[in-house]
């Protein structure tokens, strides 16, 4: 009895963090792609193409430096927007946080951008990216295969027959 349980607890627990996974990562393929973009548009003024070439150019321990600075400096932004939520301005302070968040998508999506080869001559954040990476594929695997998204993906045929039956 206690075995069919655990593997019941285990199960739950296993799809309550795959769906956890999924959407983190459904929110940070969301953003990074159009906000990388967006900074890239942004960076052919002429002053931030030549600080990205200089960025290029950067040693592999200043990469790192500039690649984490937008995270460590939105840090103190993230905890003033939590002094509002807890202050009655709730509004406030998730806005602040969305933003944050926003804005440091696009830092340091465009930072990695200018800055991947220099950081992967670090074993460490070679075998992180990887195991990043390996672990996405892994969790897009399964989202892919699990009964929710398959059936998702057979009601939405469904839903475009009929609309197209109704059209014609």
């Amino acid at each position: 009895m206690t075995t069919v349980l655990l593997r019941l607890l285990g199960r739950l627990l296993r799809g309550v963090l795959l769906t956890l996974a999924a959407l983190w990562l459904y929110f940070e393929e969301w953003g990074w792609r159009p906000l990388t973009a967006w900074a890239a548009r942004l960076a052919q003024w002429p002053p931030l193409q030549r600080l990205e070439q200089r960025i290029r150019r950067a040693p592999p321990r200043l990469a790192l430096v500039l690649f984490l600075a937008p995270a460590l400096l939105l840090l103190p932004v993230k905890l003033l927007a939590l002094y509002f939520i807890e202050a009655g301005r709730a509004a406030l302070g998730i806005s602040v946080i969305v933003a944050a968040k926003v804005l440091s998508t696009a830092l340091v999506g465009r930072l990695f951008i200018l800055t991947e080869a220099q950081l992967l001559q670090f074993p460490w954040f070679a075998r992180a990216l990887c195991w990043w990476r390996t672990t996405k594929a892994r969790v897009r695997e399964a989202v892919a295969a699990s009964a929710a998204i398959r059936a998702l993906r057979g009601s939405r045929r469904h839903w475009r027959l009929w609309l197209r039956r109704i059209r014609h």
